[in-house]
């Protein structure tokens, strides 16, 4: 028998929709990928040579299961010179990549029943997390007049004495949306808890991205180096917590994951240090494809209410076409030869939208909307 909880884990489509064009692809069919959210930059000369010299100077076995003492130095020195905290490395731990890093935060964090606050739409794979951990996801509804964006208002009718944190992404996968600061203050006036996935941030086009930790101490952060260094195959992230969450976090650690790589935690201070010249020429070339995008969508009718203005993701209204945006992105997939992820992957109030990825080249981006253009003429 397998267990109730593998078997009510719900898919992650995008994985769906790449698999498929994988497969078109393995039979000669050209495939434009505008659904996966994975940077199509190779790796920073910088972190390329780290990697490349900390294997040749044996950095091959097991480090501090709480990660790199000079890794956690270099994560600290990055958060008081971007956002102005003073975060203690004690209070860092660095997982391989920061989905592991989020299950021991769950796995901290709720008992069975607990609650989480996560927005609707917002990243498909956070409701899982929550339940694998034995929680259950409260969606709050956002919408594209308002940004996507959460607010206190939504979230306070929704807090319980079961409600053990309210998540928040910003910048946002799917919506690009990037929390106003005071938007983000109010949520942590709130009085409960704030998990902040700061994965996109650096990845900011028009305003400024902030951390959770300048407006309390009593929040958890993740983040990690697979978007804004291109690291995704590498596997590094880190999380920021509370002290009394770091040794119970550290026992999970040393017996589900022992610790991240010892290579790639070298490459992660390269990251951190070393990289600001390439780090700006991907942000501006990221910025090069969300306009046309956006330009593009909007002139074959897809609606945007509010441009995105972080990560590397167009969130766009379909509904003119269909409301069943499953069966939209895999038509699409078939006749048109384009991969885009269906809305529904990402909520209730994701249905009639599809995610577009700009984390491909412009040519391509181009040819790909030329298709879908094509598609809809037919249609």
């Amino acid at each position: 028998m397998i267990s109730r909880r593998a078997e009510e884990m719900t898919p992650f489509l995008v994985m769906d929709v790449l698999e498929r064009a994988r497969t078109m692809e393995s039979q000669g069919i050209d495939v434009v990928h505008l659904e996966v959210g994975e940077p199509d930059f190779d790796l920073p000369a910088p972190i390329s040579e780290a990697v490349t010299k900390a294997l040749a100077e044996g950095h091959t076995h097991y480090t501090h299961s709480l990660g790199d003492p000079e890794l956690r130095e270099a994560i600290a020195e990055h958060y008081n010179e971007r956002y102005g905290v003073s975060v203690s490395p004690d209070r860092i731990v660095v997982g391989s990549g920061t989905s592991p890093v989020m299950m021991l935060v769950f796995a901290a964090l709720l008992e069975t029943g607990d609650e989480v606050i996560i927005s609707d739409p917002g990243y498909a794979c956070y409701p899982n997390f929550i339940r694998f951990a034995g929680g259950v996801p409260v969606p709050v509804a956002v919408s594209e007049s308002d940004g996507f964006q959460l607010s206190a208002e939504a979230i306070s009718p929704r807090i319980s004495d079961r409600t053990k944190a309210v998540f928040i992404n910003s910048p946002s996968n799917p919506t690009g949306t990037v929390l106003s600061e005071s938007r983000m203050r109010e949520i942590a006036d709130l009085g409960v808890r704030v998990i902040s996935d700061e994965i996109y941030h650096g990845l900011v086009y028009d305003g400024k991205e902030h951390s959770i930790l300048e407006f309390t101490d009593d929040a958890i952060v993740l983040n990690g180096f697979s978007k804004l260094y291109a690291m995704t195959g590498l596997r590094l992230g880190y999380l920021i917590a509370p002290p009394e969450f770091i040794r119970p976090i550290q026992k999970m650690q040393q017996n589900l994951f022992i610790c991240a790589n010892s290579a790639v935690q070298k490459a992660g201070i390269a990251a951190l240090r070393d990289t600001g010249e390439d780090v700006a020429r991907m942000r501006r070339t990221y910025d090069e494809r969300r306009r046309y995008m956006i330009r593009r969508l909007r002139e074959l009718g897809f609606g945007i209410a509010t441009e995105p203005t972080g990560a590397f993701y167009v969130f766009a209204n379909a509904r003119h076409i269909s409301y069943d945006s499953y069966n939209l992105a895999f038509d699409i997939l078939e006749k048109a030869h384009v991969g885009v992820t269906p809305g529904i992957d990402f909520g209730e109030n994701g249905e009639g939208y599809l995610r577009f990825s700009y984390a491909n080249s412009l040519e391509r981006i181009a040819e790909g909307l030329d298709r879908i253009e094509r598609y809809l003429a037919d249609r």
